[in-house]
């Protein structure tokens, strides 16, 4: 039997409208629910199956929580379910694959973002905010303001009207903590370790500059006063052309006199290890406690 050409995503009823038999509807591509189907071509994007479920969701929808983090470039990986958000209504979509959160959502906080109705950066920060660990929070944060997605002045405004929200206590506690300069999750993990330890907090792109004053470096943190250096090494910097560029770079910065600690994923467990090296290296930098000067 010749297969069927339904397109990216089609339901059931469509399908079979088309002349299309029970087995090419399932051999043409992945259920997502009952009645919907997506092309096997498109299945591997989190972006085509929203927009496949758009096909039976109400017209105000918008797709929140992890699924708005994922759709607006703030974390990589994508939730089991996909997740959307709907004003109070008397009857809400149930089905398999799909969670549904309750919101009284205004205009302001729904953006569209590649044809999709997506929560707002500041939105998704507050949603995200009743789940998350504290530091994970910061993290989705500071990908919200480094792609563009989120400003302080939408922050402000919506965690000013989100009294007894749920998250909000966290969500307000975390905002003064966040920098779109963080270029990677991990980098604003150990950021706020060290930021809401008893260290002084590190200034992140920090740039380095030899002794004519040129800058041959920007460390991931750092503390300038002390000449100490925070690094976070990725599977990228395992790549010979980066490996290369790394020694160039370290060895520039030592030659200024600069101390240079480097951490890799083993250290994304808790913060206790970057935080004890952190605080030995500032201590023989002449650091003593009280004194909180970057």
């Amino acid at each position: 039997m010749e297969p069927l050409d339904l397109g990216s995503t089609w339901t059931w009823r469509e399908a079979r409208a088309r002349g299309a038999t029970r087995r090419q509807i399932a051999a043409g591509g992945e259920q997502l629910t009952r009645g919907l189907y997506l092309s096997h071509a498109e299945a591997a994007s989190f972006r085509a199956r929203c927009a496949a479920w758009t096909r039976l969701l109400p017209a105000d929808a918008a797709f929140g929580l992890e699924s708005a983090a994922v759709l607006l470039g703030a974390q990589p990986d994508p939730p089991a379910e996909v997740q959307v958000v709907l004003r109070p209504r008397p009857v809400l979509p149930q089905r398999r694959g799909l969670s549904v959160a309750v919101r009284q959502l205004r205009s302001e906080d729904v953006v569209v973002s590649g044809g999709l109705r997506v929560t707002s950066g500041a939105q998704t920060l507050l949603d995200l905010a009743a789940g998350l660990p504290p530091a994970e929070l910061v993290a989705v944060g500071d990908a919200l303001l480094r792609r563009g997605v989120l400003t302080r002045g939408a922050l402000d405004a919506r965690l000013r009207r989100a009294d007894r929200v749920r998250g909000v206590v966290r969500a307000r506690e975390c905002a003064p903590l966040l920098d779109g300069r963080a270029m990677s999750r991990p980098e604003s993990l150990l950021r706020y370790w060290l930021a809401t330890s008893d260290l002084p907090p590190p200034e992140p792109q920090l740039p380095v500059c030899d002794r004519r004053g040129r800058v041959v470096a920007h460390a991931d943190l750092g503390w300038r006063r002390y000449r100490v250096a925070v690094e976070y090494e990725g599977r990228q910097h395992a790549d010979t052309g980066q490996f290369g560029r790394d020694v160039d770079r370290y060895s520039l910065m030592a030659a200024d006199g600069w101390l240079v600690l480097r951490f890799a994923g083993r250290h994304l467990s808790g913060p206790a290890v970057v935080v004890e090296r952190s605080g030995g290296a500032l201590l023989s930098r002449g650091w003593r406690p009280g004194a909180l000067t970057s």
